[in-house]
């Protein structure tokens, strides 16, 4: 089974679904294709043709999809992004001057929210809604969604019917059709999917409440991926050669590298500072040469350095460690320098701020050394 698939199991059970995992693990990608696949799986007007079924053509689309939403003819997705300038009547409704052409200066109206908006959608019969909400850390998020948290679970729903349960929880809402304040509460068919990076030090952690309502999916950096992506054997523990041979051997180099690395940010920072291995994967056709594939990579490189200095801004043993830069390996254009400053002592990391290609492998291979 797909992530894809697994995170629409989950949303049909928990509504809210969480996606978190470090930069480079794929949730934008993973994002886009479940938003296709809800809009569009077993949604065409044409039949699908099932030769197990007792009806082998039935009289109406099938879906695939799991449970009420694969059960909804009438799906649609809304997407947005949160960020430090959102505000509560920007996913929910709120008062905000009206400046479109033709009001009288001064003039105020009620605003319907991507939020908002979403939950009509799914009050309409026959219908569903996922709302989309990528960087949900990098808001005031629980301002955001105010009242609506204690609203969101699944259990604290309107039934499929449309009708209150036992359990539904209301919240006040301003009504955008004439400004009354009223009690809201969200359909079943409303499900919410938003992803986060936890390695953003822009920003506050979420809320621990808020954390409770939502069903978490963690994508973690994946070093087989890379291997089927650069078409390399499921493991290898042949020693690297000398010099790359083939664009394979600065393939090998380069998931040796990551792997290594990775595992000393994990030791160092958490696990939540690793780098994903999109950082590594391209559209278009892999590197066949060697001096392409060496091109490619130390691409890439410069954009790992970047984000190991950031995990590690201000503190240069931890950076030097990273870079394997404190045990003199050969090959190793980074070096750890321990020097003085007046009487206090100091450590400088010496090295390139671009690597040469022709240095490129000698620090693959330095990076990949694991001391044990």
């Amino acid at each position: 089974m797909s992530k894809a698939d697994e995170i629409l199991k989950v949303l049909e059970d928990r509504r809210n679904v969480l996606l978190a995992g470090p930069p480079g693990t794929g949730k934008s990608m993973l994002l886009t294709e479940i938003a296709h696949l809800f809009e569009d799986q077993g949604s065409g007007s044409t039949p699908r043709y099932k030769p197990e079924g007792a009806v082998p053509i039935p009289p109406s689309p099938t879906s695939s999809l799991p449970g009420d939403i694969g059960k909804a003819s009438n799906r649609k997705v809304f997407q947005s992004v949160l960020h430090q300038s959102s505000k509560y009547r920007d996913f929910l409704t709120g008062v905000m001057p009206d400046v479109r052409a033709g009001k009288a200066p001064g003039t105020f109206r009620i605003t319907e929210g991507i939020l908002y908006r979403a939950s009509e959608f799914a009050k309409q019969p026959d219908s569903a809604a996922l709302l989309i909400i990528d960087e949900i850390n990098r808001g005031p998020t629980v301002q955001v969604f105010g009242g609506a948290i204690v609203a969101m679970e699944a259990d604290k729903r309107l039934g499929v019917d449309g009708q209150r349960t036992k359990t539904t929880q209301f919240f006040d809402l301003l009504n955008p059709a004439d400004g009354e304040l009223v009690e809201y509460a969200f359909p079943s068919r409303l499900y919410i999917l938003a992803a986060m990076n936890q390695a953003d030090v822009s920003v506050e952690p979420l809320d621990v409440a808020f954390l409770r309502r939502w069903a978490p999916f963690n994508l973690e950096p994946s070093t087989r991926v890379l291997r089927e992506y650069f078409g390399l054997p499921a493991s290898s523990s042949e020693e690297l050669p000398a010099a790359p041979t083939s664009n394979g051997d600065v393939f090998e180099a380069t998931v040796r590298a990551f792997d290594a690395v990775n595992r000393r940010i994990a030791l160092g920072r958490g696990p939540e500072f690793r780098i994903g291995h999109g950082v590594l994967m391209r559209t278009g056709e892999k590197p066949g040469t060697i001096d392409e594939a060496l091109e490619h990579v130390n691409t890439c490189w410069r954009l790992i350095k970047n984000h190991i200095d950031e995990a590690f801004f201000g503190d240069v043993r931890g950076t030097a460690i990273v870079l394997n830069a404190d045990r003199g390996i050969e090959g190793n254009p980074y070096s750890l320098e321990e020097t003085s400053f007046g009487d206090s002592p100091r450590a400088q990391i010496n090295g390139p701020t671009t690597v040469a290609r022709e240095k490129l492998y000698g620090l693959l291979k330095a990076l990949a050394e694991t001391g044990e």
